[in-house]
């Protein structure tokens, strides 16, 4: 009881581009050989360059570099698959994104098996063809994995609150796999220019977040109770003003009466902020002091810290200068759900396997509420 479980629930992991060919569909090999080749002498990945790549898909290393920091235990996202899959622009054909899935996901689950318990994965999963992805949601489940990253939404795309797509939430329910979207998805019609990359990453955080109020305005939480879903590596200072303002226009806001309650309500039995407590999560990694401050009007019990490990923008090597800076003045108990129990509770983690892991490597109370810290470069 005097260390603090550590869970990250925003890691990165991807094979060695050339790693991907064993895990590819045979037939699709001559497709994915002709794809290496275009990459010939780039880097392989965002990578804090002290690490070096292989921080992506060596699991030993990766184990080792974490229990360094603190680390018990993370949730895992890809960072990056062959064919460029989920990328509308690069992939196309939707069998080939699915084949571009599927190599992905039959890697990450060999990955998370050197460390059981420990590294929890998510698929991959194409929403073009709803009864395949049904099945590759069950295959998922019964491969260990623990959620799915849903695709981005783009210019003619389903909308979330398709009933079409409720046989892919029926399934996620059925099984217990979480939601997500994550921060870096989003259409790439931008034409290059002055100002592309910061247009694009001004509006990444918006896409990643958008799917939030598509899933609950658009009554899929409604019809779905036990559907759980997390924005991952989006920060969550926007969560207040966007409960605040869905709240207002569900209970009928001087600004928007003109359109009728009914409008905003749209057979929710429920204000909108209550699916966000309910039925929300918000993978905050490299937690901004926004977030801290703001955690109640986030939720205490939504709110879930993420060391984006390797990216170069991570926690990686100060995560306990990080985890003082934020919380040494946040009482004990919202700092233990926030930087692990929450995530014991979302993914599944078994906290009692994991006791005797946090005794070993976890942080104690004293390293966190021991008095704030001058931040530095590397903390702010």
């Amino acid at each position: 009881m005097g260390r603090v479980a550590i869970i990250s629930v925003d890691g990165h992991v991807k094979a060695p581009r050339e790693g991907y060919r064993d895990y590819i569909d045979p037939k699709w090999r001559g497709a994915f050989d002709e794809w290496l080749q275009s990459f010939e002498g780039m880097p392989d990945g965002f990578v804090r360059t002290e690490l070096g790549e292989d921080a992506q898909w060596d699991p030993n290393r990766r184990v080792a570099d974490l229990e360094r920091q603190g680390v018990m235990a993370e949730v895992l996202f890809g960072n990056g698959a062959p064919f460029a899959a989920g990328r509308v622009d690069f992939a196309p054909d939707p069998e080939q994104t699915r084949q571009a899935n599927m190599a992905f996901n039959r890697w990450v689950i060999d990955f998370c098996s050197e460390a059981p318990g420990r590294l929890h994965g998510q698929a991959l999963v194409s929403f073009d063809d709803v009864d395949q992805a049904v099945r590759d949601v069950h295959w998922a489940k019964e491969q260990g994995l623990v959620g799915i990253l849903m695709p981005p939404l783009y210019p003619g795309s389903k909308f979330f609150f398709d009933p079409a797509l409720d046989p892919i939430w029926a399934a996620c329910v059925e099984h217990d796999m979480v939601l997500h979207t994550h921060s870096g998805a989003g259409p790439t019609d931008i034409s290059f220019g002055p100002g592309t990359m910061a247009i694009y990453a001004s509006e990444a955080g918006w896409w990643a977040a958008r799917p939030m109020h598509v899933l609950i305005l658009g009554g899929v939480f409604e019809r779905f109770p036990a559907l759980h879903y997390c924005v991952a590596e989006n920060g969550a200072w926007w969560v207040p003003d966007l409960r605040e303002r869905m709240d207002a226009k569900w209970i009928g806001d001087h600004n928007t009466r003109k359109f009728g309650t009914e409008v905003f309500r749209g057979g929710l039995s429920m204000k909108p902020g209550d699916y966000i407590d309910r039925n929300c999560w918000l993978g905050a990694s490299t937690m901004h002091q926004t977030e801290v401050d703001r955690r109640h009007g986030i939720g205490i019990d939504n709110l879930m810290w993420g060391n984006d490990f390797p990216h170069p923008e991570g926690t990686w090597p100060h995560t306990r200068e990080w985890l003082r800076m934020r919380f040494h003045d946040v009482p004990v108990d919202e700092t233990r759900k926030i930087l692990g129990l929450n995530a014991v509770d979302c993914y599944g983690f078994d906290a009692d396997a994991l006791a005797p892991l946090v005794e070993r490597i976890g942080p104690t109370i004293d390293d966190i509420h021991g008095g704030a810290l001058e931040p530095t470069v590397e903390t702010v």
